[in-house]
């Protein structure tokens, strides 16, 4: 026999006025009374169907207020879109867990959800339509749960799926005109696109105007800019270009430039002002990891919220923890025996939460002057 315990009232849009009290394993569930040997009492129907006509029960039961909302975090609440899987650490699987230690109410929406990241032999799944997104969406906006401090935008693999996306940022913003949009533009790396052609366009000429932040790479910020990147400058000037076209925080997130792998930073903090723009040198190791720039972008959105005036701050946080994560990773896999060198590498995300949460800078920032 369960306990009694205090029973949530039910959304403003079911049916009836609360849920049924049961003693039974069905305890809990949203159903109506029935003749079984779990039915309630007969005045606890009669309030049921009172509930059911509009009547007194139904208006004195105040809906709790969403928290999150009514009492916001010093950080805020993110809406991630991005792809799942249901093993190892892509996507929103690398992003959701990071933002949470940093203090984010994080509610995922999943583009994709695999059994495992695609460089597996095989893999089995489903792929989220922009109708389904929009169906989710709409279901949030009929609960007055739209209100998002940050929007997080990963791997989409469809023209009309991103063409959803940029009409939820137009709906969030109709909510919330401060929203912060995050877009991390994933369509390749190292001179292999993995996305349709035609997202380019879409990409250029209407995600990159709306967004607040851009965390590309270094094959990416040349699809967006049409300018290869050779040099330190070439990627300054790629800032450049993607600060006129809308975001005031640019960020390459990895660029090999004359045997040196660099972040390249760019911040305006105002319209009128000249960007700010830095280098943060990555030490390389010796392997090839899966999720690390879904990671990369989680990081970056967490603590330039803490360092909304300091991107180069901000950067090292992210850079200093990814880094600490990825030997901790290395490290394991040597210790299982295995060696790291001789395949892409699942990260240790779970085991490294502490040097998500409180890293060691390890990576400083270097300002263009």
């Amino acid at each position: 026999m369960l306990a009694a315990a205090a029973v949530l009232p039910p959304p403003p849009t079911t049916a009836f006025a609360r849920p049924v009290l049961r003693s039974c394993a069905s305890w809990g569930r949203w159903s109506p009374p029935t003749n079984s040997s779990c039915s309630s009492s007969s005045r606890e129907e009669s309030l049921w169907r009172r509930g059911r006509s509009g009547g007194a029960v139904h208006r004195a039961m105040a809906r709790p207020p969403i928290l999150s909302v009514a009492l916001p975090s010093d950080t805020g609440r993110v809406l991630s879109i991005q792809s799942h899987t249901v093993q190892g650490y892509v996507g929103n699987k690398s992003a959701v867990f990071p933002l949470q230690l940093l203090g984010f109410d994080v509610d995922p929406i999943n583009s994709v959800q695999f059994s495992n990241h695609t460089g597996y032999p095989k893999f089995r799944g489903q792929v989220l339509n922009g109708d389904q997104l929009w169906d989710l969406i709409e279901g949030l906006q009929e609960n007055d749960l739209l209100h998002y401090t940050h929007l997080l935008t990963g791997y989409i693999g469809s023209v009309s799926f991103l063409n959803t996306v940029l009409q939820v940022v137009e709906k969030l913003r109709s909510v919330n005109p401060d929203l912060i949009y995050v877009c991390d533009p994933v369509m390749g790396d190292e001179g292999k696109l993995y996305v349709p052609q035609e997202l380019i366009s879409v990409y250029q000429q209407k995600v990159v105007p709306v967004a607040s932040m851009l965390t590309p790479n270094q094959f990416e910020v040349e699809l967006l800019t049409g300018l290869r990147i050779t040099s330190e400058q070439d990627g300054l000037k790629a800032c450049n270009i993607l600060h006129s076209a809308g975001p005031r925080k640019v960020i390459i997130t990895s660029a090999l430039i004359e045997d040196k792998l660099l972040l390249i930073g760019s911040y305006k903090k105002t319209k009128e002002q000249p960007p700010e723009q830095f280098k943060i040198e990555i030490p390389k190791i010796p392997a090839y990891f899966t999720g690390t720039g879904d990671l990369t972008t989680a990081l970056l959105l967490g603590w330039s919220n803490k360092f909304p005036d300091n991107l180069e701050k901000a950067a090292e946080l992210a850079v200093s923890s990814l880094q600490a994560l990825l030997r901790r990773t290395v490290e394991d896999y040597k210790r299982a025996g295995f060696d790291p060198s001789t395949s892409s590498l699942e990260i240790r995300l779970i085991q490294s939460q502490d040097e998500i949460k409180n890293p060691q800078v390890t990576c400083n920032a270097v300002k263009y002057s």
